[in-house]
């Protein structure tokens, strides 16, 4: 019997529940759903599935097959849809991560266009200062702000945005503007954990090169958006990439400052999982936000 025949069997089982709702979805018959799962487990030397008279489930290595073939398998299907098409439009769902504030800002204002580009498209936009598993997560795009530490993913630099150190004129009115990086110890400086690097250590740059300052403040947060709306409430101080600020910065009562201290940037990557074949969606969404970020960023 065919492999593919076989492996199309079992994942059909697995994902209608049992053998006779397997045979009912694809039109073939219940027996030979089951001779091809039954070949499947004999030439693998494993049991894929448990069986009994009022269910199916997966085994344990049934799990772990399922989890490793289904994208192959899905993969063959969107070839074959590729070349059978008569369009160049994509169809189907793609599940894009991106950090909460800058996808907010910066890529949920570019969903109405893609989608009108592009018809049959289904996005799932995941807002997450959580840096999430592409593969455990089944992300097929993701847009991230700063380093990318991920051997197993393809990184494409679509852009990149500069830090900047901000406070409010409440807050400056009370305790004054820092003239230099050392005169933040005396501040109450406002900490995002969620920074790659020690969140708790500001990076700037003075005529010796490079060089950190140790923060610390009374609020922290795994979440931009608190530690912006602390800044904007007067509390303290906060350090943020530029895209960030879209909302604040050019306001009268938010100012930067040190600016002549900082000169670092943060990338604007458009990252996806490393492997053989990329759907034509996942291709024509990134190019889209490649052209598309590179302008708004």
């Amino acid at each position: 019997m065919d492999r593919f025949d076989e492996l199309s069997a079992f994942i059909a089982v697995v994902e209608a529940g049992g053998f006779s709702a397997a045979a009912r979805r694809t039109g073939v018959s219940q027996s030979a759903i089951s001779k091809a799962v039954g070949s499947l487990e004999k030439r693998l030397g494993v049991m894929l599935l448990n069986r009994s008279t009022r269910s199916v489930t997966l085994t344990n290595q049934g799990q772990r097959y399922y989890d490793r073939t289904k994208p192959l398998v899905d993969e063959f299907d969107e070839v074959d849809g590729e070349m059978t098409s008569s369009t160049l439009n994509v169809t189907g769902l793609i599940r894009i991560a991106t950090p909460s504030t800058f996808g907010r800002l910066h890529v949920l204002p570019l969903i109405p266009d893609l989608l009108s580009l592009n018809p049959g498209l289904q996005v799932d936009l995941v807002l997450s200062d959580f840096v999430r598993d592409m593969v455990e997560d089944r992300i097929d795009l993701a847009i991230r702000v700063g380093r990318v530490d991920d051997a197993d993913a393809v990184v494409k630099r679509v852009a990149s945005t500069r830090l900047v150190c901000v406070g409010s004129r409440r807050y400056f009115e009370r305790y004054g503007i820092p003239k230099t990086p050392a005169e933040l110890v005396d501040h109450n400086c406002l900490v995002y954990s969620g920074l790659s690097e020690s969140a708790a250590n500001w990076p700037f740059t003075g005529p010796a090169g490079r060089f950190s300052v140790a923060v610390r403040g009374n609020l922290s947060s795994n979440s931009i958006e608190t530690i912006r709306a602390g800044v904007v409430a007067g509390v303290g101080l906060g350090l943020f990439t530029q895209a960030s600020l879209t909302d604040e910065l050019g306001h009268p009562d938010i100012a930067t400052v040190l600016d002549d201290f900082l000169n670092e940037v943060r990338d604007v990557s458009l990252v996806w999982p490393q492997r053989r074949y990329v759907p034509g969606r996942v291709r024509k969404v990134t190019a889209f936000f490649s052209t598309a970020l590179a302008q708004r960023v």
